[in-house]
């Protein structure tokens, strides 16, 4: 390939959010190159469940099957679950959510990361419009008056209207761009396994909040559950250093409950490993014809579960802003395109980071105890603070993308 070929959009960087970007738009009718250093793994669904899971939201869904990649995912592993419940350290104060009270089919479901990247290439493999540069990787950018021409590690030269940096936390495109990000260390990580309790998990998202940090246990389709425990970073290594039975007594203490409650005896674990706990938030989405999205522009602390849902409706966004561009014969890449997706997508993140960040805050100190019951208490007696948590939740909240609230990319085409 040349520099010769001029595309609407590269996108640099496939994972989740990246690859369903560029599905998205080579299915809006926009041209693409993806640059990918490496093709993801095929996944086997007889192979155990992997340690990174995430809790896809129905507007996540509805975004992943309008990329391609939702029907195939239904056929192979995930876990769908219907109800939510969220506990004090005390278990005196719970909120509960059931999908049916809210009119919904289910609150969300729970898929492996590598299974939902895998589907996701195949999307863009038998996608028009896509060319992948894959293993390769970007050498140099230049920009032009009208475009990004980047040159690739392999020699190759490639020329676009609209640059998309999907590249991750540590993204060398947001460097470039000389964006800056707020960064917090958080001290903790967050130690993740597949478990087995006497009782098969009944399809529940359980999470207890406890000094140190919150456990949650996720469902998965063969009655085990993926666990994301956040710990002071040195107790998370002594967590690992344990063998299993130790590492199991010590869950099963944090978990425990009164009789009848679930999780109960824990049984089995597989094997465990720990990831450092952050946030970060860009300055800014935007550049010369370039924007952000996923990890590339917001990393958010595990304990909503909300990191790849806020990356694939800034995916959605995109296209919906594009595709509103194009119906006015704009520049895909003019500042006021760009400004409008840029100011959006920040300032919804923005709002779940430092949400977080503040109820991370509010979960943490012992001495604020009484005052994180009531309001526990104030919301689970509140039809509708827990309904605006829920949308929210669900990525289907009145600021989320058309994609997201159940539209099709066919009526994003039609406007």
């Amino acid at each position: 390939m040349s520099g010769d070929r001029l595309f609407d959009v590269v996108v640099v960087g496939a994972g989740m959010v990246g690859a369903a970007a560029a599905a998205l738009l080579a299915r809006a009718g926009f041209s693409v190159a993806v640059i990918e250093s490496h093709e993801p793994v095929p996944v086997d669904p007889a192979d155990p469940v992997g340690l990174r899971v995430s809790a896809f939201s129905p507007g996540s869904m509805d975004v992943l099957r309008e990329a391609g990649a939702w029907r195939q995912l239904e056929r192979l592993r995930h876990c769908a679950y219907r109800r939510m419940i969220i506990e004090d350290r005390d278990e005196t104060t719970l909120l509960q959510f059931d999908a049916p009270s809210f009119g919904l089919e289910r609150l969300g479901t729970i898929v492996e990361n590598d299974l939902v990247q895998w589907t996701l290439w195949q999307s863009l493999l038998a996608t028009g419009g896509v060319e992948i540069l894959c293993p390769d990787e970007v050498n140099s950018f230049e920009q032009g008056a009208d475009h990004w021409e980047v040159t690739l590690h392999s020699g190759k030269k490639l020329r676009g209207r609209l640059l998309v940096g999907a590249d991750g936390a540590e993204s060398p495109v947001r460097r470039m761009l000389g964006i800056t990000q707020e960064h917090w260390e958080y001290g903790q990580q967050g130690v993740v396994a597949v478990v087995r309790s006497a009782t098969p998990n009944p399809g529940v998202a359980w999470q207890r909040f406890m000094e140190g940090g919150p456990l949650a246990f996720l469902p998965l389709q063969d009655g085990s559950s993926s666990i994301v425990w956040s710990r002071p970073a040195a107790e998370a290594e002594r967590l690992l250093a344990l063998d299993e039975n130790a590492f199991l007594a010590e869950l099963e203490a944090a978990a425990a409950g009164g009789e009848g409650h679930w999780p109960d005896r824990m049984r089995a674990c597989g094997p465990r490993a720990a990831f450092p706990l952050t946030m970060r938030l860009s300055s800014r989405y935007t550049a010369h014809r370039a924007v952000l999205v996923g990890d590339a522009a917001h990393v958010v602390h595990p304990l909503a579960g909300q990191g790849v849902n806020l990356g694939l409706l800034d995916a959605a966004g995109l296209v919906e802003v594009l595709v509103e561009a194009r119906a006015r014969q704009d520049d895909l890449g003019a500042e006021k395109v760009l400004l409008k997706y840029g100011r959006w997508r920040r300032s919804e993140a923005e709002l779940m980071a430092r949400g977080i960040h503040n109820l991370r805050g509010l979960f943490m100190p012992q001495e604020l105890g009484p005052l994180r019951r009531l309001g526990m208490a104030l919301v689970s007696r509140s039809w509708t603070a827990r309904e605006a948590f829920i949308r929210r939740a669900t990525g289907r909240h009145r600021n989320a993308p058309a994609l997201a609230r159940g539209k099709a990319l066919t009526d994003l085409l039609r406007r």
